[in-house]
């Protein structure tokens, strides 16, 4: 799946196991810090990183309602694990396991998120990527973005009540 006008290169990019990819936003989804692993991963300089919008390195490969349930949690102020295809600026792309958190401050805002991620399993991968792949087929069937992406979210709730699990409980599980 490919958006005009986005460049997918078709290559993975991989990085250690013993790396963590660590970058901070404001509560918007700009980032405000990117670690040297982040930077070399989605291959921009810190200059042009910085004060984007996360959404910079979204691979097209991703069901918006993968990050609708991502946003819902933090904003409610609770933790998140989730699969996330990403892309580089040149057009490749690699998977992380992302842990996002919010951060509060001494009232108990939200101030920013704060988000970890790791080398994914490659047998995980292949489960969240049927799955989002399915998600996504959802989501490009109605004409209507919105309606398509409430669609494919009542999808995965759906398979959660089914299942009878929470969604990292679910994640942890791939």
């Amino acid at each position: 799946m490919s958006r005009p006008g986005v460049y997918l290169s078709g290559v993975e990019r991989t990085f250690g196991a013993d790396e963590i990819i660590v970058s901070k936003t404001d509560t918007k989804g700009r980032i405000i810090y990117a670690n040297e692993v982040f930077l070399r991963m989605a291959g921009f300089s810190e200059g042009e990183i910085l004060n984007q919008p996360h959404s910079i390195i979204r691979h097209p490969d991703m069901p918006r309602c993968v990050f609708k349930l991502l946003w819902d949690t933090i904003e409610a102020g609770k933790e998140i694990f989730a699969y996330v295809k990403n892309r580089s600026k040149n057009g490749d792309h690699y998977w992380v396991l992302a842990h996002v958190t919010p951060t509060f401050d001494k009232s108990g805002k939200i101030v920013s998120y704060h988000s970890n991620r790791r080398s994914p399993r490659r047998e995980a991968v292949a489960k969240a990527e049927a799955l989002y792949q399915e998600l996504l087929a959802i989501e490009n069937g109605h004409a209507d973005r919105k309606v398509g992406m409430e669609a494919a979210f009542q999808a995965v709730v759906a398979k959660l009540q089914g299942a009878g699990v929470p969604y990292d409980e679910f994640v942890f599980s791939l």
